[in-house]
């Protein structure tokens, strides 16, 4: 069995001082002797306003948060899922919300670049607009790890199963979502969407959440958590920063998918 954590945060607008946090976080998740760990999106930043992205966003493979999270997983010989790190893009208005995983050598070793940008006025007047500064992406992403195929989505993404759909056929036994829920959507769809994703894909769900108030007046959900294939919330945390615990079994999923094997039975394909 494998130890595994998912990070929640409540980020701000100062890179270096969420890069503290997250470092923090990481030694407290690692000393607890987690080997695979998770970072929700926007663990970075979490900006003033959404233009404030494309100031820091980092050439790829060169820059500060690049180096954090590499940094990072040598140093506590980790696998490390790097929430989402803004990266420029061609369109010199736009970046890439990039989720970076790296490996205990601190080689970077995947990127998924957001899918579903997140445009949608609520009822509560909170309005946002994901794809007037972020470029989005097209490629769904699954890689192996030491711990079992693992596949990459982030926040919005979680609606859209026909991605996880992809990500199965892929062979995925492990999904990491890195994610900044608002407290409205997160209040009645966040546990519902992450356990329907895991039972229906028959995988771990590790759903990294931020979770409280911040700076720019934007409320988080919370509630980061940890799936198993069988739907059960293995832990949780509801609100404010801190880490998630819980073990992966490659043997208990394995036996899952063999006594109710519902991937095998799929006819329609996406």
């Amino acid at each position: 069995m494998t130890e595994v954590a998912v990070i929640q945060m409540t980020s701000g607008p100062d890179v270096a001082a969420n890069l503290f946090e997250a470092g923090r976080l990481i030694t407290q998740a690692a000393d607890s002797g987690a080997q695979l760990i998770v970072l929700p999106e926007n663990f970075c930043l979490m900006p003033m306003k959404d233009s404030d992205r494309l100031a820091e966003a980092e050439k790829a493979g060169d820059g500060h948060i690049q180096n954090f999270l590499a940094e990072a997983a040598r140093r506590h010989k980790i696998w490390l899922v790097g929430g989402t790190v803004p990266l420029a893009s061609k369109s010199s208005d736009k970046c890439r919300s990039a989720c970076l995983v790296f490996n205990d050598q601190g080689e970077q070793v995947a990127r998924y670049d957001k899918i579903h940008l997140f445009d949608v006025e609520l009822n509560n007047s909170e309005a946002y607009t994901e794809s007037a500064t972020i470029e989005a992406g097209s490629d769904p992403v699954v890689v192996d790890t030491p711990f079992g195929r693992l596949g990459l989505a982030i926040c919005y993404d979680l609606r859209f199963p026909e991605l996880f759909r992809k990500l199965s056929q892929e062979g995925v036994q492990i999904l990491a979502v890195p994610s900044a829920f608002t407290a409205i959507t997160g209040s009645v769809h966040w546990e519902v969407l992450v356990r329907a994703r895991a039972i229906e894909n028959q995988a771990y769900m590790l759903a990294a959440a931020q979770g409280g108030f911040h700076a720019n007046g934007r409320e988080t959900y919370g509630d980061s958590m940890i799936v198993d294939p069988w739907g059960r919330v293995a832990n949780r945390l509801s609100r404010g920063p801190g880490i998630v615990l819980s073990e992966i079994d490659l043997d208990l999923l394995g036996d899952i998918r063999k006594t109710l094997p519902s991937l095998k039975h799929r006819r329609l394909k996406c």
